[in-house]
């Protein structure tokens, strides 16, 4: 698996078959960018989450995605809240 230092994320649309074709400045753009987050958060220290990938119902995830910045650590909170205050 590629480090998470190694790789960035580029705006794409899978709809559009012409977003495939990443130029420079696009990529030079998202280093940009991700510097800038970096610089801003700067690094933890201690990582105290994992990252995950899995499947969840496109509709679902629009809502998820539309309630705003800081949707992630909501639905961290709701799993948190279900999976450990339920049991």
């Amino acid at each position: 698996m590629m480090a998470r230092k190694n790789s960035i994320a580029l705006p794409a649309d899978p709809n559009d078959p012409e977003d495939f074709d990443v130029s420079e400045e696009g990529v030079r753009q998202a280093l940009a960018e991700r510097e800038e987050r970096r610089r801003l958060r700067g690094t933890q220290k201690t990582p105290t989450k994992e990252q995950v990938s899995m499947r969840l119902d496109a509709d679902l995830l629009a809502v998820l995605r539309a309630s705003g910045p800081g949707w992630q650590s909501r639905v961290n909170g709701i799993l948190r809240e279900q999976v450990l205050h339920t049991h």
